[in-house]
């Protein structure tokens, strides 16, 4: 009987020391500020860019979407937020272009006499005096 009135008595005293919790939380975790977005040139999150999450709960930038042109033929556009570029592939034929501007909610890209702007779910392209219209599909 005595030895077991030891037992428990040594075990609730250490059972009391042992699960203090401090007041103050973890101070070995950072907080971060950014949210990892990407933002445009006035520094308000860019709303062209869109974000996907991955099985795991991961977020992450799509950076390649197929637009499809008011005739029917379908574009490949790959953007590049880190490099700030954007490369169109039509007819066997790629088109890398730089940005130039980025507000909230456009982006205009531009080499030589080629010049793209995106504005949600469009692209238009501008190629001297030929203008085509994109819109982002469902692929």
């Amino acid at each position: 009987m005595k030895k077991a009135l030891v037992i428990l008595s040594s075990a609730l005293l250490l059972s009391t020391v042992s699960c203090k919790k401090s007041e103050g939380g973890n101070k070995n975790v950072l907080k971060s500020d950014s949210s990892g977005a990407v933002l445009a040139d006035n520094g308000k999150i860019d709303s062209t860019i869109q974000y996907k999450t991955d099985v795991n709960g991961k977020k992450y930038i799509k950076t390649d979407y197929v637009y499809k042109a008011t005739d029917g033929s379908l574009a490949k556009v790959v953007f590049n937020y880190e490099e700030k570029t954007m490369s169109v592939r039509s007819n066997n034929k790629t088109f890398i272009l730089n940005q130039v501007e980025s507000t909230g909610n456009q982006t205009i890209y531009e080499k030589m006499e080629m010049k793209a702007t995106v504005k949600g779910d469009s692209l238009i392209l501008d190629q001297g005096n030929n203008i085509v219209e994109l819109v982002k599909t469902k692929i």
